[in-house]
This record gives structure tokens, sequence and C-alpha cells, in this order.
């Protein structure tokens, strides 16, 4: 039973946070014969309705659809990626749990994200005979067979007559920022190979007789994407209505215009539904937030109601993996910072300085003394740690990608390349930001980065000058020599070339060693055994000055 509807509980929010929603009206009547497209991005495992926390949840986004089809609007709901991956109640099931929710509430289509690929090609072809809708993908190439390996698109008719032709974009940037071994059967189209296919994918549409054609992309708009973002897809084609795009996590507000086209994303983590609206002539775009004043909700001046079918469903898997995983290990007294920026992403926290001591102890104990120093990745840091118990739920929401700690030999060369080329961007942010443990260096950020080669079978290029703008002071306590060989630990990600670490991936071929131990476990390991229980303000209350940014 819907006591008040969805809508009515998002107008009510918007009288009592003084928002205006002019595009919804309270009964509805309005959409009527129109086509309304639904879309949602970079959802990653926000599975649950929380309000306080402004997570919509899946059972808000089925009710949604619900009362606009309940008004006579013809209703599209599509997905553009990332939505099986970044919390425990999807990734224990490694993204079946998403699949089975996005099943129930009855998505028309989604494209897969890179985060899709997290555990392997293989995996993501058994959640795409999962889904009771096509994975929609037109530049995913399978190696073996050379097609494609999901659909390139689908045809929609509306209930009014409108011909809607959706096709699917994934971002090229899945080879680096997924574990290259995870995508060794695909090969993702980019540069004017995917604007080609992008072009042909249009035309076959317009052949089609499609009235509205629409791009279901995950390449994001930031320019660390470049050439192969949403942005480059519009400016090279000729064709596309609307693009919904994800991946960078972008809020788009309104949409934006991009020449002919209407760019829409809502963000990330179910913060908002996006919600675009077609009449048969024009394109309007609005985002429906989540966000609830928290005081308003705990003084029960909102009243909701929740699509019950799939609010059970989602809870029920939601509370057993809470009690699966919630028992607490250990606590902190600090916040530890695990924010994207400022934050993992851009500079070193007191989070990326546990960490990476974690990985450094974990593999000094599974190989000796002479591992001297670690590097991980920023973006392998998913959120923060809040002060208070720490349990394994925790752990595997900040450390959700299932990694392992890998030990290889570098020489100081080979590591002043990868912290060049993960550093390229700063001081905006990027996923490759090293957080380090045992190595102490500055980044020159007034310095352009000079662009080399393309490393092979990667979106990023090696530095040209390495060195230009990275200077490191110590490895191991000891003066930095480009000529050394330094025994370091990192993730087995990195050290297989992922993201921007392509220096470390001879080395590790030639050098490398997978510890089998998990980052979740070596963080809870150190903890227990080397800080006694306690990541305590004295030693990680703030960042420890490995990193100097000027």
């Amino acid at each position: 039973m819907r006591k008040i509807s969805l809508l009515s509980l998002v107008l009510a929010l918007a009288l009592v946070l003084g928002m205006a929603l002019p595009a919804l009206a309270s009964d509805l009547s309005g959409y009527a014969g129109k086509l309304v497209i639904l879309h949602t991005n970079d959802v990653h495992g926000r599975a649950v309705f929380n309000p306080a926390s402004g997570v919509f949840g899946y059972a808000a986004v089925a009710e949604l659809k619900w009362e606009l089809e309940e008004a006579g609007a013809s209703v599209l709901l599509l997905d553009a990626g990332d939505a099986s991956q970044g919390t425990p109640i999807v990734n224990l099931s490694q993204g079946a749990a998403a699949m089975e929710f996005m099943n129930a509430v009855g998505y028309d289509a989604m494209t897969p994200g890179n985060h899709e690929f997290d555990w392997g090609y293989d995996n993501v072809l058994k959640l795409k005979e999962l889904a009771r809708f096509p994975m929609l993908a037109a530049n995913i190439i399978d190696r073996a067979s050379g097609e494609t390996a999901f659909e390139p698109h689908i045809i929609f008719e509306a209930k009014n007559g409108v011909k809607v032709g959706v096709f699917g974009l994934g971002t090229p940037e899945t080879l680096t920022k997924t574990h290259p071994d995870k995508v060794r059967g695909a090969n993702f189209l980019m540069g004017d190979e995917l604007y080609a296919c992008a072009q042909a994918q249009i035309d076959q549409l317009n052949a089609a007789g499609c009235d509205l054609i629409v791009c279901l992309g995950h390449l994001g708009v930031a320019d660390e994407s470049a050439p192969n973002r949403s942005y480059d897809v519009i400016e090279k084609t000729t064709g596309i209505d609307l693009f919904i795009d994800g991946h960078s996590h972008t809020v788009i507000d309104g949409g934006e215009k991009v020449g002919d086209t209407l760019l829409v994303s809502t963000g990330e983590y179910f913060g908002s539904i996006g919600m675009v609206t077609y009449d048969g002539e024009a394109l309007t775009a609005l985002l429906v937030s989540a966000a609830v004043d928290k005081d308003a909700y705990a003084l029960g001046l909102i009243e909701y109601d929740l699509d019950d079918e799939i609010s059970a469903l989602v809870d029920g898997v939601d509370k057993a993996v809470y009690e699966q995983l919630s028992v607490p290990f250990a606590k902190t007294e600090v916040l530890l910072n695990g924010e994207r920026a400022p934050g993992v992403r851009t500079e070193e926290t007191n989070l990326g300085d546990f960490a990476a001591d974690a990985i450094l102890w974990a593999a000094r104990e599974a190989m000796g003394d002479d591992v001297v120093a670690a590097v991980t990745n920023g973006g392998g840091i998913r959120t923060s740690i809040q002060p208070g118990d720490i349990s394994m739920l925790d752990m595997k929401t900040v450390f959700p990608f299932g990694n392992q700690v890998t030990v290889l030999t570098v020489t100081g060369a080979e590591l002043l390349e990868a912290l060049e080329a993960a550093t390229h961007t700063t001081p905006d942010a990027i996923g490759a930001f090293p957080q380090v443990a045992g190595i102490q260096f500055t980044i020159d950020t007034t310095v352009p980065y000079e662009p080399g080669e393309l490393y092979p079978n990667s979106t990023y290029y090696a530095p040209l000058k390495p060195g230009s703008r990275v200077t490191i002071a110590t490895v191991g306590g000891q003066p930095f020599d480009p000529a050394a060989l330094y025994r370091i630990a990192t993730n087995d990600f990195t050290a297989a070339g992922g993201d921007t670490y392509y220096a470390f991936r001879y080395a590790n071929a030639t050098t490398g060693y997978m510890t089998g131990v998990a980052l979740e476990d070596a963080l809870v390991n150190y903890v227990q055994t080397q800080l006694g229980g306690v990541v305590t303000a004295a030693m990680y209350g703030a960042p420890q000055g490995r990193i100097t940014i000027k």
C-alpha cells in the first residue's frame, strides 16, 4: 500500500528544504501520453533507501517508475554503468545481487561500466546472462570472436508510438582502471574508432526509423578521460539526441546542451534519479534528489511509502550481509580520510598512510624485511572510516575489489616513472594517485606534465621526462638512486600495470609474487597485531608528511 507517493515525498522535501521542482506535478497528469526516461549511473551498490544519507535505492526508483506509468506515461528505465560493485550487499555475490535488484525493479537496459569488470570478463558475461534486460556496448569487442561482447543497441516503441533507439558505449579506461588480467578477453574501441563506432550505431538507428536516438554511455566528462569522453563522442558524431552518461560521477542538473545533444548524468551513489521527458518535440531534464533534512525527517514531518516488494528484497539481502560482516574487530580514534577530492586521489591522507603501512607490513610478514616500501593507488580506497568501531563491513566497503598484496622488484627509474605517471593530473584528482609507505617524494605542480608515447593497451601516456614533476627523496629510509633495485609492495592491480602503473608491468611479470593476502585482511591483521586493535590519533591523526605538493 502506498500511503504517500515518492513524488509526493519529493515535493514535500522541496517545501521543507525550500527547493523548487516546477517540472513535477503532484497529480502527474501532465505526464500522460509522454515518454519519460528515468536514468541512474554509478550506483555502486547503494541499493537500500536511506533518505538521511541522501540515498534513493532501488525501491524508490521502482516506486517512481510505477507512479509515472499509473499516470499514463510511457517509461524507460536505463542505467549507465557501475551498478554491480561498491558495497558488500553487491560485492559478496560478485554483482549478482545487483542484477537481481535491477530485474525486480524492471530496468530496460544498462551499459557495463568499468567496475562491472572487477571480478573478470567471464563474470561480466555471467551478469549479462542473469540480467533480464540487455547490456549495451557497441565498442566492446570479444577478442576471441571479433564480435561485440554485448548487444550494440536496442529499439523501444513507446505507448505514443515514439520509436527510441538506444546504443551503449563503455569506457576504454576499463583497460587500465580494472585489473588488466581481468579484461584480457575484451578489447575497447577508443579515439577515432570509438567515434566511428558511435556514428555507425546512429546511422543504423536512423535507418530503422527511430524518432529519438539515445547513447547510454559510461564515458564521463573528466579531462583525464579525453579523448574518450562523452563530450568527445558528441563533438565527433552527428545525430545523438540524448546522451546519458556515467563514470566521472558528475552531477548535471537539468542537463547540458552540447551542440544538438542533451547530456545528462546523476552524479553517484543513488543520490538522485534522472528524469528526461520527451513530448514528441523537445527533451527536458531534471534530477530528483534524495537529500533529506535530517531534523525534519526525524520529527516525522515527512511520510513515505516505497515499493513493498523491492523493499523486502533489498532489505532482506542487506540484513543478511550486515549480520555476517558487522562484528567489530578494532576501533579508530580518528576519522580516516578516504574521500576522493580533496582526499586520496589528490593528496596524502591518514587513511592512505594507514593502508600503505598495512600493505608494507603484510608484505614483510610474507616475504621478509627486504621489502622496503609500499605504493597503492588512491582510487582503490573507496570511502572514509568513521571514528569508533571498525568491522569487516567497513573494510570491504573501503577496499571492495578483492585485491591482493603483491611484491615486485623495480628499478629506481621504474619507480620514478610510475610516480610521475600516477600524478600527471595533480592537483586535479586521479584514481592512480599514490599513497605510500617507506617513500618520501615531492610533486611540483607548477611544471606542466609532458606526455610521451601511449602505453600499450592503455588510455594513458608515459611521461616524456620522468622526474620533471616528481622528485623522490628517499626509499626505505635511504637516498633515492634511479639505478638501484627496490623490492616494493603494492596491490595486484597496480602491479599488473593497472591505472597509470604500466612501468610496473614488466617488473611484475619477471619478479612479481602475489602473497595471497587480501588488502582488507592486511589491514585487519595490521591493526590487531601491530596496533593493539586501536588506530590512535597519536599515530594516524594526520598525514605523516610522506608526500609534498608544491
